[in-house]
C-alpha cells in the first residue's frame, strides 16, 4: 500500500458566503517535493493556514500519515509533525542565529525543563542548554550559517535569513515541511542554491515537501508533482510538465 505523509479530502473554508478554498484534495507521498501552484489569490495560502491550524476548515478533512488532524490547534499541529515558513520572513530579529534554531528545538521532549530548574538554573538546565547549543550548531553547519551563529539573525543577508528560517522549522522534527514562496525576492544564485538546499533537506532528513511558488522555472525543475489551483479549487495535477502544460493552467495564467 503506498505511504502517504498528507491526504487531503475534500478540504476546504468559506468566510461568510466566499469559498476561499473548496474540494481540495492533495495525496503526498513521502519524500515528495510537491509543488503548489496558481494565481494570485488562487487559495494557496489559504491552503498553508488549513494544515496549521491558522484557520479551520469548515468542510473536508486532512491527515498527516494517516492521523486526522482536523480541529487541532497551532501548537498541536507543530507536534504533530508540519512545520512551515512564510512569505515574508518571520525570524526573531534581535536574537542570535543560533539562538533563532534554540527557539525551534525548544518544544522537543528531549530539551525540556521543568520551570523549578529553570528559575534556580539547576545542572539540568544547563545540560539542556548546551545540548540544544550542539543541535542547533549541526543544523546551521548543514545550511552553511555555522560561521554566522552569533550574528543578529536581522544582520544576515536576505538569502542566509530564508535558510535561517528553513532551519529553524526544521529543529521541530516535522515529518511535512511546509515552504510559502521561499524563492520570493531571491536573485539567481540564491534560487539555485535554495533549489540544492531543499534537496539536501529532503535527502538528509528524510522529509517530506510542500511549497507554494510563483516562480514556475524553480518549481517545474524542484518539484516531483504539482497541483494547480485557481479561485479556491483544482484546476489539475500532475508532474510539472503535465500541469503547466494543462490548457486551463494556461488560460489561468496568460488569460485567453
Amino acid at each position: 500500500m503506498e505511504e502517504f505523509v498528507l491526504e487531503t479530502n475534500n478540504l476546504g473554508i468559506s468566510f461568510g458566503g466566499l469559498k476561499a478554498a473548496q474540494n481540495v484534495n492533495l495525496k503526498i507521498k513521502k519524500n515528495e517535493i510537491y509543488g503548489l501552484i496558481g494565481p494570485n489569490g488562487a487559495g494557496k495560502t489559504t491552503i498553508f493556514n488549513l494544515l496549521t491550524g491558522v484557520y479551520q476548515p469548515t468542510e473536508g478533512t486532512f491527515c498527516l500519515c494517516g492521523e486526522e488532524l482536523k480541529g487541532l490547534p497551532q501548537d498541536k499541529i507543530n507536534h504533530k509533525g508540519i512545520a512551515r515558513t512564510f512569505q515574508n520572513i518571520r525570524l526573531f530579529n534581535n536574537m542570535s542565529v543560533v539562538r533563532n534554531v534554540m527557539v525551534g528545538l525548544a518544544n522537543q521532549p528531549e530539551y525540556r525543563c521543568n520551570l523549578f530548574e529553570s528559575i534556580f538554573r539547576l545542572p539540568r538546565h544547563f545540560k539542556v542548554e548546551k545540548e540544544m547549543r550542539a543541535r542547533a550548531k549541526e543544523l546551521l553547519d548543514i545550511f552553511g550559517l555555522l560561521e554566522d551563529r552569533n550574528a543578529l539573525a536581522c544582520n544576515l543577508p536576505y538569502g542566509k535569513q530564508r535558510k535561517l528560517e528553513i532551519a529553524r522549522a526544521l529543529a521541530t522534527n516535522p515529518k511535512l515541511l511546509l515552504l510559502d514562496e521561499p524563492a520570493a525576492g531571491m536573485n539567481p544564485h540564491e534560487t539555485e542554491d535554495l533549489m540544492n538546499t531543499i534537496r539536501l533537506i529532503r535527502d538528509k532528513f528524510d522529509m517530506t515537501v510542500l511549497l507554494i511558488e510563483h516562480d514556475l522555472k524553480f518549481v517545474s525543475g524542484l518539484c516531483d508533482r504539482i497541483t494547480v489551483l485557481n479561485f479556491g479549487t483544482v484546476l489539475t495535477e500532475g508532474t510539472a510538465q503535465e500541469a503547466l502544460n494543462h490548457p486551463d493552467v494556461i488560460k489561468a495564467y496568460i488569460g485567453n
